[in-house]
């Protein structure tokens, strides 16, 4: 299986004419945050695969579509009731954000939002992200039971701590990621949030079980092996 990963930027490579014939054996496409809705639709016509995705910390304008209750200062309690409400309609593209889903024999969750750094939208603390998965482990244990595994992929927008991450409070990663990879082994974790200005940079790290990929402007991960 071929996916494509996008995050946070309009890739020219991705945005063009030439998308259906530069990415016709893609299967799937994971958008990991900061995108408008627009440049998503347009992924979703062009490529005609399934596009799940989930909000980043920008971009916001539809997030109170898929979450009518958001505020940008709530406490734990209420982010998990949030969580569950959670819709998945419209667009043609599917919300991932606080869920999990089956895409074939591929499972699915994802986590939106970032650390809180001035009580903005989609912003959380590490505990109010805790009960965000907190919330998905009665689907993780069913897909344990039925399918002998938690999870295959989880994206998120933030990084997870220590891993991509920056010192500034805007870009620091989530310490109940890594719990999460240590609880759930995911065989990929797909983030966005931290853009690389150079080549050099660190897109691709592995934590236990997890390959960790940086999915900003574009990556494509094939089973067993992430490529650009």
């Amino acid at each position: 299986m071929k996916i494509l990963c996008v995050s946070d930027q309009i890739d020219p490579l991705v945005y063009s004419a030439s998308v259906r014939d530069r990415y016709r054996d893609v299967d799937l496409v994971l958008a990991a945050g900061d995108l408008p809705m627009e440049y998503i639709d347009f992924i979703v016509s062009s490529l005609n695969k399934p596009v799940y995705f989930v909000f980043g910390n920008h971009n916001l304008s539809e997030f109170s579509r898929y979450h009518p209750n958001a505020a940008g200062d709530e406490s734990p309690a209420q982010g998990f009731a949030e969580s569950r409400r959670s819709t998945a309609d419209g667009h043609g593209a599917i919300y991932l954000g606080f869920r999990a889903r089956r895409e074939g024999k591929l499972l699915l969750a994802g986590l939106s939002g970032s650390l809180r750094y001035n009580r903005g939208l989609n912003q959380y603390t590490d505990r109010q992200m805790r009960w965000r998965i907190y919330a998905l482990v009665p689907r993780l244990l069913l897909n344990r039971i039925r399918y002998g595994r938690y999870l295959d992929i989880l994206v998120t927008h933030a990084p997870p701590a220590g891993i991509h991450d920056k010192d500034d409070p805007c870009h620091r990663g989530f310490k109940c990621l890594l719990w999460f990879m240590r609880r759930f082994k995911p065989a990929y974790l797909v983030h966005g949030h931290i853009h690389l200005y150079d080549l050099q940079d660190v897109r691709v790290s592995r934590y236990l079980g997890t390959t960790v990929v940086n999915a900003y402007s574009h990556y494509l991960i094939e089973t067993g092996t992430g490529t650009q």
